[in-house]
């Protein structure tokens, strides 16, 4: 068992032994090996040394041929592209000339307009094209011309390419010389812009303002609820190509005619259409001028110029200042078209503003009030639309102007009211009084004056007028009165001037005519209160105030009337305290003087009423006639009981009615003729001469 392990082992061992030799024979073969490696990769470096030297000349002569290579390439590319540009432009150029002829052909609009949008696209590419040789060209030219004197210089290539280079430099900077100002200024380019410039101007010619008569018919009409706005100008495809044009010229230097040709077109389509209104009345605009008009045509021009001023701000200026806006907003960061709207509204304005101060600086003449008052409130209403039209910085100008017409108006209208009432006052000097006694022309019209002035329609804007004068006058920290107290205030003084006219000619007429100053007071101070009873005038002075300063002076000046007249015709009927002392005989020539005496006096009365009392109210005249009728006929009814009995016959005197009949003649204008009584019946005649609804002028003591 032993044995057999050990032989085991002694196996192995051999075995190892082995190995160890074969392991030791192949690293000497080995070692030899890369022995023999050494070698070869020393021959191997120092024949790669060797190639290398003879390579470098070589790879620097590759580097120096790449380097120039892209020298070449870098001026020679932008050159190229250059030519691109060149060969773009006549291309873009055969286009134009072919639009321009179908522009010039075409009669539908429609299908020129959209041709006319094909040729300002190819007037911008056109433009692009350009722009970009002129920007391109001479660094171009400046980079080729370095790279043929390096070539020529350094001799880096060779003769045959070099004069090629040459000679594209010489072709393309003669081009460029030659073609590029030509192209700019004197071209195709050029000619189209004038094209453009013409059919801009065509179109802005073409588009018009409608409907200005039908609204200006509208409000003739006295429509009020009529909304006056702008309509749109142009179609969208118009307004896109003026747009387009626009910005086109703008780019080409050419923005000063854009704006002459807008300014110069637009003004004028403006202006035709408020032509066509027929304002004729405009070109009389010097106060001179005015005051030769005739008031029936004044007024009818003050009537036209607020309608048109409305119209002509609301309508046509609002729909030009948004065409305005749509064409030019887009230049210069739309700070253009402000200044070519007030350029064009400037014009406009100019003529109605003209107009409207001539009125305001003409005589102050009476009638022109109401007329004033027209334009001042037309101005306060349009204030609103006319800020809105013109709320940028270049429409300063036109604001203030509105402005000063605006406190034009305020002072002429407060002169020629102001001014009113001192030719009122100052009438009664060296005119005469109306030897009638009736009302005398001057109040008629200055309460039919006052009266229409306290209307809604006037008593508002003169409250206004009166109201902002006060302001100017004291300063706006000051508490002004009321609207309604500044024109009560205003109104009276206008009414005591009167009240001073109407005693001043009450005064003037002669001593011997005694009656005829009260029958004058009478008739005036009645037509005063009368006519402004249940008035707007009369309420704005109140009731108590009229009933003092007229209808009290009226009612004494009627009793004076009577007491003159009436009263010592009465007088005569009296009975005589030594009457009833004389004999029958003498009682009888007595009674008959004293009825002969009234008969007479009755006839004197006729006579002084037909041909110097005038009374043409017919109310008045109903009161006084039956006031006189309860003075009259009651005291000759009661001469009449107490004496008819001595009175030989019934046909020596007159009945009551019959006397009744007379005075009632007196105020009816007729003849007095007497007539007989032919009936006893006093009593009868008594009662209807009493029974009567007349007001009694006889004072109560």
């Amino acid at each position: 068992m032993a044995t057999r392990e050990g032989n085991s082992r002694l196996s192995d061992l051999k075995l190892a032994c082995t190995d160890l030799r074969t392991l030791l024979k192949a690293s000497a073969l080995m070692e030899q090996n890369l022995k023999n490696m050494d070698k070869k990769f020393d021959i191997i470096d120092e024949t790669l040394t060797s190639a290398s030297r003879r390579v470098a000349p070589l790879q620097s002569l590759s580097m120096a041929t790449k380097a120039l290579e892209t020298r070449i390439n870098r001026a020679v590319t932008p050159a190229l592209a250059l030519l691109d540009n060149f060969k773009r432009s006549e291309s873009i150029q055969n286009k134009l000339l072919d639009f321009s002829s179908k522009l010039s052909n075409e009669k539908n609009m429609n299908k020129k307009l959209k041709t006319l949008i094909k040729y300002v696209d190819c007037v911008d590419q056109l433009k692009a094209a350009i722009s970009s040789i002129c920007e391109e060209g001479e660094p171009v030219i400046q980079r080729l011309q370095e790279v043929v004197e390096f070539l020529s210089r350094t001799k880096a290539t060779d003769q045959y390419r070099t004069h090629r280079l040459r000679e594209t430099l010489i072709t393309l900077k003669a081009l460029y010389e030659t073609e590029v100002d030509a192209m700019r200024f004197e071209g195709l380019l050029d000619e189209a812009l004038l094209n453009l410039q013409d059919e801009y101007e065509s179109i802005l010619q073409q588009i018009k303002h409608q409907n200005i008569v039908d609204q200006s018919q509208a409000a003739d009409k006295g429509d009020d609820q009529m909304v006056i706005m702008g309509s749109n100008l142009g179609t969208e495809m118009e307004i896109e190509i003026l747009r387009r044009i626009s910005q086109t010229l703008a780019a080409e230097d050419c923005l000063d005619i854009c704006i002459d040709i807008y300014v110069k077109v637009r003004y004028r389509r403006v202006a035709k259409a408020l032509m066509r209104l027929n304002p004729e009345y405009l070109r009389t605009h010097s106060p001179e001028e005015i005051d030769e008009m005739a008031w029936e045509n004044l007024e009818t021009a003050i009537t036209l110029w607020i309608q048109h001023f409305e119209l002509a701000v609301k309508a046509v200026l609002v729909s030009e200042k948004k065409f305005c806006e749509q064409v030019l907003g887009g230049i210069m960061d739309g700070l253009v078209w402000p200044e070519c709207f007030v350029k064009i509204a400037d014009k406009i304005m100019a003529v109605f503003f003209r107009f409207g101060e001539g009125v305001a600086r003409s005589s102050k003449e009476p009638q022109k009030l109401f007329k004033l008052l027209d334009m001042f409130e037309s101005l306060e209403k349009l204030n609103p639309a006319f800020s809105l039209v013109f709320d940028d910085e270049s429409g300063t100008d036109i604001c203030i102007r509105f402005r000063e017409l605006e406190k034009l108006l305020i002072h002429a209208s407060s002169k020629v009211f102001w001014e009113f009432g001192l030719q009122i006052e100052g009438n009664s000097d060296g005119v005469p009084p109306p030897q009638d006694g009736s009302v005398p022309k001057i109040v008629r019209y200055a309460v039919n004056y006052l009266k229409y002035l306290a209307t809604e329609a006037y008593s508002v804007p003169m409250a206004r007028v009166l109201r902002t004068e006060q302001i100017w006058k004291a300063g706006i920290l000051s508490r002004p009165e009321s609207d309604e107290n500044l024109l009560r205030d205003a109104v009276s003084n206008i009414m005591e001037a009167l009240q001073r006219n109407v005693d001043a000619k009450r005064s003037g007429y002669r001593v011997d005519k005694l009656a005829l100053p009260h029958v004058f007071a009478m008739n005036t101070y009645w037509y005063i209160y009368m006519r402004t009873k249940n008035t707007e005038l009369g309420k704005l002075l109140g009731d108590q105030y009229m009933k003092k300063n007229y209808k009290v002076i009226a009612e004494e000046s009627a009793y004076m009337y009577q007491k003159i007249v009436w009263v010592p015709l009465v007088k005569v009927l009296e009975k005589d305290s030594d009457l009833e002392l004389e004999s029958k005989e003498a009682m009888v020539g007595l009674i008959r003087e004293k009825m002969e005496a009234f008969i007479k006096g009755l006839d004197d009365v006729s006579k002084r009423h037909k041909g110097n009392y005038s009374i043409p109210d017919a109310d008045l005249k109903e009161q006084i006639r039956l006031a006189t009728v309860r003075l009259v006929i009651p005291a000759y009814s009661e001469f009449l009981d107490a004496f008819s009995v001595l009175l030989p016959g019934k046909s020596s005197y007159l009945s009551p009615e019959s006397v009744q009949e007379l005075v009632c003649r007196v105020f009816e204008g007729g003849e007095v003729k007497l007539k007989r009584r032919g009936s006893r019946d006093r009593t009868a005649g008594g009662s209807s001469a009493v029974d009567g609804g007349g007001k009694d002028f006889r004072r109560k003591h």
